[in-house]
């Protein structure tokens, strides 16, 4: 992977909200990178470096207020609330301690210090170098490991020789600007789902080693992640090779290879496409294509919210369901579970009726 390849990967984490880390020796400008990252967004950048910090400057510090006790943010967490945007840079993460690693679960996760929730606009980035080249370094513990998506940071010696030249260029900010819509998240959702269906033992494979168990893997959190990595891929119109960096640092070597594969021959249709002229659906072939686009027309009527959409969905299922009556009765057990409020049982529900009634929900889910 070059230096370019890897920026666009990190600008594409950040769009996504998930949280990175960068892999690399000493010295090869990972924080560096972040903060001009920090500078070209406008966005403040909080260092919090783990060798030097304890559990508590992550679980919070307890302060009597008014008979109670509550845990306060540090000031880096503080600072970051005031600004509701930024980067919070968890620097040298294996130089810290296994307790440290711990406490710093729930901030990478949940986003939460002590009892204060970060805003949504603050992002996390970390940096690390690899056990054996950090000083008293740690293998990153596998709770931590699986919360992040993990980027081999490389050294570009004809990019820094022409950046100390003339200037290191602006960092690639793909996504940060143009936000994934409903249709590309479910849709992307909807292809990791189809995905797992079809290679169930890929949800959850626990690593064999420390080694594996402090990068990539895969499990339903990190699968997650995969999803909202391809939803800002699609967003940014991000590289193949960034796409293919990101799956990777999340689940991993194997299943990333695989999936990628996967992806490549799937060719999902555009479920606002297919909502907008059901009549014109025509079921694919393959079950793992008709469970995605499927599951995508049903989750992208249901954020939709309106009855318009949630009509055409059915209108969508009822020609699905001959061809596909197992993935029809899913998708309908899901739209029946979330009719607008005043909405008509729909026409397409009379076609739908042995399908329903096999699923048990035409009386109880779907009736007037």
């Amino acid at each position: 992977m070059n230096s370019a390849v890897a920026q666009e990967a990190l600008g594409v984490a950040i769009s996504a909200g998930v949280p990175v880390l960068l892999w690399g020796s000493p010295g090869t400008g990972k924080t560096s990178a972040v903060v001009a990252l920090g500078e070209a967004l406008g966005w403040p950048v909080e260092t919090v470096i783990g060798s030097i910090r304890e559990p508590s400057d992550f679980a919070g510090l307890p302060v009597v207020v008014g008979g109670s006790v509550h845990l306060s943010p540090p000031g880096w967490a503080t600072r970051l609330c005031e600004a509701r945007e930024g980067l919070l840079f968890l620097d040298e993460l294996t130089t810290a301690p296994p307790a440290v690693q711990a406490a710093m679960l729930r901030v990478v996760l949940e986003r939460v210090v002590g009892d204060t929730k970060l805003p949504p606009g603050v992002r996390v980035v970390a940096a690390a170098n690899p056990p054996d080249e950090a000083a008293d370094g740690w293998e990153l513990a596998a709770p931590l490991a699986n919360r992040l998506v993990h980027l081999d940071w490389p050294v570009d010696g004809k990019q820094i020789a022409k950046g100390l030249a003339v200037g290191f260029p602006r960092p690639v900010l793909a996504g940060i600007e143009n936000p994934p819509n409903t249709a590309q998240a479910m849709a992307a959702r909807a292809a990791v789902g189809a995905f797992l269906e079809v290679r169930p033992p890929l949800a959850l494979q626990l690593p064999r080693s420390a080694a594996d168990a402090g990068r990539g893997w895969p499990s339903p959190r990190s699968w997650e992640a995969v999803a909202r990595l391809l939803a800002a891929c699609e967003a940014s119109h991000a590289s193949e090779a960034a796409r293919a960096t990101l799956v990777e640092g999340a689940v991993g070597d194997g299943a990333a290879l695989e999936f990628l594969a996967w992806l490549e021959h799937l060719d999902l249709q555009d479920p606002e496409a297919v909502l907008a002229d059901p009549d014109s659906f025509v079921l694919p072939e393959r079950s793992d294509r008709a469970f995605a686009v499927l599951t995508a027309v049903a989750a992208v009527a249901i954020a939709d919210g309106g009855e318009q959409r949630w009509q055409q969905a059915w209108q969508v299922v009822a020609r699905a369901a001959e061809g596909a009556p197992d993935v029809a009765t899913l998708v309908a057990r899901t739209l029946a579970g979330h009719r607008p409020a005043g909405a008509e049982v729909p026409e397409a529900l009379m076609e739908l009726a042995p399908v329903l009634r096999a699923a048990g929900l035409l009386r109880r889910e779907v009736g007037r």
